[in-house]
């Protein structure tokens, strides 16, 4: 079968390639995709491989081109991708690429140092400005005797008897003030800054503890706000103004400006100072402003320049390193001059890598032809699935359990029908089914767009790459609402109902519990497709019919697929020849699953089919007898009760003994199926007088038997032992597929609970909310239906669509990986994970936006 049923045949090759063809062979076999290498140096240090420069180069311009994609992130460049990917540059095109990396990183850098040089100075001048302003409101209102009560003049901090004390003081004279004869240390004089606005309670706090009350301090907010030029943040600061006398005070002042990161500036005294420092700053802030945005221009059209090309130049380098760091997993041979790998490549494949081995030597220039041996090896290979982006997401389901082992069954195919239509049994409601089909057939027709955005969303991603198997879905569901005719838990009529009401309307109205009669109500002839409609509206018996009916299609559904389960073991024994186990286990849990579980099965079709309302004892709805308590007292050999008059106990002839014989084949299966395989395997290694040996119990497991030959006694204890853990390992087995039969069984009726909590749900919904809509009149009726239509809406979608499916969704996971692949899937390979750039591109840019 092709590898969509079984994994791909593979091949151990060992490679030869010269030298100076190495690199370009290699890069060919990534643009392939098709080739796992194997590190032939696991004890070499990764410092110490051949190629452990050029790794770290490559390492080093990646680190310049993310820096380079920083930049051009904050300015918020657009990045041109074309989604084309180049090949991989020849080694001599590295020292090119370094070059412009280089010239790139280090005028940038450059350009970046200048500007913030020059937006510190912009800073400080603007600073200063503010300073000059403020101050000369500060002096024009003392000098004009204005005293303005809104600037903090910390008087918070004040207390009475300070305030008292300065009161005594008079008033302060800002500014300067005639020198004093008696105490020239005493000259009165004042520092101006800058500070953080968040930082000016505490400052002046500070200031008054530390002076003792001997400062006089203004302050005002500069009312737009500043850039800080390191990280470019806004910040809020404001002007202050510290008046003191003495030197003493002047050190302590400027300590604690420094303590908080305050800015002192010069202030002239005179005004006239004052207004020619303002002119010169503001010219200064001027030419400034000119310089800068020639700054920012030039460093613009360097990152404009660089954002067209950095994709690329990502790709180039990924790929560079991606070469090297599987050259470092190749030997060189005593000459040095040839390096040997080993690889696993798919048998079919072989002639394309060879195509490609040429056209790497080719470009090379190489005139030593690369060599392909084929090695014979007992290793495991790896397991290699080819998908589409259909199959894609359902294979991922399988291997998210385990990873099939080599040349095993592959269950991804049966799963394509089998996980949507289980999903839907337990999700079946046309309108709902209808949204997630849309939303899936969204995806399915925007995918380029969608996949061309690459979020990191994980929650998106992880829609988007289920997008078929949201879409198939969608549409089982709908499928199966139509079988039980419910649309947002109501019904459509399509057809007419096949049962008529033979009572009038107050009748009807008046009698909560009336109830049609199948004989005399019923039509005979069932509604052509799916549920009759009138069961939507029944009363209390409504849930009763459709217990039943769930109940026993769960169970039927679950016999089958397990069946089909234990059916697919059967291509595994026989592909894999293994005799032993297909005689004593397939056939033995094939009889024993039919036996027991497939009759319960046609007991419910034989009782559909025998048994109805409308029929005549013994074969009336009376007589009908319980399909479990019938299997209960199968497997109990326990008699049946009497049947009501006129009925019979059992509903086909030789009934009782059909049964007795089907448990005791059943019960018989058990011994073989837990002795048969280790007796055999046991006789086999006594005839052939074979000495165990490391892995024997897979041989047992397979049903063969080593041939390697006797090597004499006194191996007696380790067979002993060897085959113990066959008989433990095969007990197991057995209890686990017993036991397993019926809990699984029982799983399946989880179909049945999500079906009627989901179609509940939904009642719910439309009865507690929809419906007080519906019944509002007038034109305030309708403004309250859209608001309440609105509300069901996003209850519908997120609890009965999202949460419900969700739930759903996990029910189908757990039936196919526990009830369904435990039959015949082992799931004990490892994925074949060749050397392929499109994967290494897109884990690379994946990381890189994390």
């Amino acid at each position: 079968m092709g590898s969509l049923f079984r994994s791909e045949e593979m091949a151990l090759c060992q490679l030869f390639l010269q030298s100076e063809a190495a690199y370009a062979c290699v890069s060919e076999l990534g643009e392939l995709g098709l080739v796992q290498f194997r590190d032939l140096n696991p004890d070499v240090n990764a410092f110490q491989r051949k190629f452990v420069n050029e790794v770290r180069r490559c390492d080093e311009m990646e680190r310049k081109l993310r820096y380079l994609e920083k930049e051009i992130k904050k300015d918020e460049i657009p990045m041109l991708d074309t989604g084309e990917s180049p090949e991989a540059p020849q080694p001599r095109e590295m020292i090119d690429l370094e070059a412009t990396f280089e010239k790139l990183e280090n005028e940038l850098r450059e350009v970046n140092q200048n500007a913030e040089a020059l937006k510190r100075n912009f800073l400080e001048l603007t600073e200063l400005k503010h300073i000059l302003r403020k101050t000369q409101v500060f002096f024009d209102e003392q000098e004009g005797g204005v005293n303005q009560t809104t600037e903090s003049m910390t008087r918070a901090l004040i207390t009475d008897e300070a305030r008292t004390a300065g009161a005594s003081m008079g008033p302060v004279q800002l500014g300067y003030m005639e020198k004093s004869n008696e105490r020239e240390d005493y000259l009165p004089c004042f520092v101006a800054g800058v500070i953080l606005r968040e930082r000016l309670p505490a400052f002046e706090r500070m200031l008054w503890r530390a002076c003792r009350g001997n400062v006089f301090l203004r302050q005002a907010m500069i009312e737009t706000p500043l850039e800080d030029p390191t990280n470019g943040d806004q910040v809020h600061k404001s002007v202050f103004i510290i008046f003191f006398q003495g030197d003493q005070l002047k050190t302590r002042v400027k300590k604690i400006c420094e303590g908080f990161r305050a800015t002192l500036y010069p202030c002239p005294e005179a005004p006239a100072d004052r207004r020619e420092m303002a002119m010169g700053v503001m010219t200064r802030i001027e030419d400034l402003n000119t310089v800068l945005g020639q700054t920012q221009d030039h460093r613009h059209r360097v990152l404009v320049a660089a954002a067209k090309n950095l994709k690329n130049w990502f790709v180039k380098v990924r790929k560079i390193k991606a070469i090297y760091h599987t050259l470092n997993l190749f030997n060189l041979d005593v000459t040095q001059k040839c390096l040997i790998a080993e690889c696993w490549v798919p048998l079919l494949d072989i002639e394309t890598i060879q195509l490609a081995l040429r056209r790497g030597t080719e470009r090379s220039g190489s005139s030593v032809p690369p060599i392909l041996n084929r090695m014979q090896t007992f290793e495991n290979p790896p397991t290699y699935n080819r998908t589409n982006k259909f199959t894609k997401a359902f294979q991922a389901l399988i291997d998210a359990y385990g990873v099939a082992s080599y040349r095993e069954m592959n269950p991804a195919p049966y799963t394509i029908i089998t996980f949507p239509f289980l999903f839907a049994v337990m999700f079946g409601d046309l309108g709902h089914g209808a949204i997630m089909a849309l939303f899936g057939l969204w995806m399915i027709r925007k995918e380029k767009g969608l996949a061309a955005q690459k979020t990191d969303n994980e929650i998106w991603n992880i829609f988007f790459g289920g997008r078929y198997i949201i879409f198939l879905m969608g549409v089982f569901s709908m499928y199966t609402g139509l079988i039980y005719n419910d649309i947002f838990s109501k019904s459509l009529n399509i057809f007419g109902s096949h049962w008529h009401m033979s009572y009038n309307k107050s009748t009807v109205m008046e009698n909560k519990f009336l109830q049609l009669s199948p004989k005399g109500d019923y039509e005979g002839a069932p509604y052509p497709f799916g549920m009759d409609p009138i069961w939507q509206v029944a009363g209390a018996n409504k849930i009763i019919f459709h217990n039943a009916y769930k109940m026993k299609i769960s169970i039927i559904f679950g016999v089958i697929h397990m069946i089909f389960g234990v059916v697919m073991s059967w291509h595994n024994h026989t592909y894999f020849r293994n005799r032993i186990s297909l005689l004593y286990e397939f056939i033995p849990q094939l009889v024993f699953l039919l036996l027991l579980f497939f009759y319960m099965v046609l007991l419910m079709f034989i009782k559909w089919i025998k048994f109805a309302a409308t029929n005549e004892k013994p074969y009336s709805e009376a007589c009908a007898p319980s399909i479990l308590i019938t299997f209960i007292d199968m497997v109990l050999f326990n008699t049946p009760k009497p049947a009501p008059e006129k009925c019979e106990i059992y509903m086909f002839t030789g009934q009782h003994f059909i049964q007795v014989l089907f448990v005791l084949v059943a019960v018989g299966c058990i011994p073989v199926m837990l002795l048969a395989k280790p007796i055999l395997i046991m006789q086999a290694r006594k005839q052939a007088n074979v000495q165990p040996i490391a892995g024997a119990t897979s041989d047992a497991e397979t049903g063969g038997v080593s041939n390697g030959g006797g090597h004499g006694g006194g191996g007696g204890h380790e067979e002993e032992e060897e085959l113990s853990e066959i008989f433990i390992h095969q007990s197991i087995h057995t209890i686990e597929y017993v036991l397993g039969s019926v809990s699984h069984t029982a799983s399946y009726l989880r179909l049945w609970a999500l079906s009627l909590a989901h179609a509940q749900l939904a009642e719910v919904l439309w009865t507690m909310v929809l419906s007080i809509g519906l019944k509002q009149e007038g034109p305030i009726g309708g403004i309250v239906l859209t608001c309440v239509f609105a509300f069901w809406a996003i209850l519908t979608v997120g609890i009965l669509v999202l949460m419900e499916g969700l739930s759903a969704f996990l029910h189908t996971l757990r039936l196919h990986w526990v009830e369904f692949q435990s039959k015949f899937y082992k799931g004990q390979g490892y994925a074949f994970q060749p050397f392929s750039f499109d994967a290494i591109i897109e884990n690379g840019s994946a990381s890189a936006e994390e």
